[in-house]
């Protein structure tokens, strides 16, 4: 048996479920690279995001490079910070595991460096191209 609801309610129960996937979507987009494009369906997309956001962070940690910590010290520790974190789960794990190292020691630390920061920002930006697929702002 189903039950109609009153016109007033369908579209604010549409609204809700809508902004709840938009949410998720940004949300689980970030925890885990490529997750809210799987999400949404696009799933060549969010395999090709997750594997080369991946493959990033691992080529960077394997050149030694630092990962940020968080801390108030230079603007540049703290952007380096933001950008790694954007990595999600990757970032939390390499904390977990003490992956990368707290200084850079050698001349392809620094590339290292690069690579697991801009892995970061690559997945911040596919979160948010997630979000926007998701509330229709970006047609596929």
């Amino acid at each position: 048996m189903t039950t109609n609801l009153p016109n007033s309610q369908a579209p604010a129960q549409a609204a809700s479920r809508s902004s709840a996937i938009t949410i998720a979507a940004l949300i689980l987009g970030w925890l885990v690279p490529g997750a809210g494009h799987m999400l949404l369906g696009k799933y060549i997309r969010g395999l090709l995001l997750l594997g080369s956001i991946t493959i990033m962070f691992v080529i960077g940690i394997q050149l030694q490079g630092k990962v940020y910590t968080p801390n108030t010290g230079d603007l540049l520790d703290v952007l380096g910070f933001v950008g790694d974190l954007g990595s999600g789960i990757l970032y939390m794990l390499a904390r977990a595991f003490d992956w990368g190292h707290a200084s850079v020691q050698i001349a392809l630390a620094d590339y290292g460096t690069k690579f697991i920061v801009v892995a970061g920002l690559l997945n911040i930006i596919s979160a948010v191209d997630a979000h926007s697929l998701a509330n229709g702002r970006k047609i596929s």
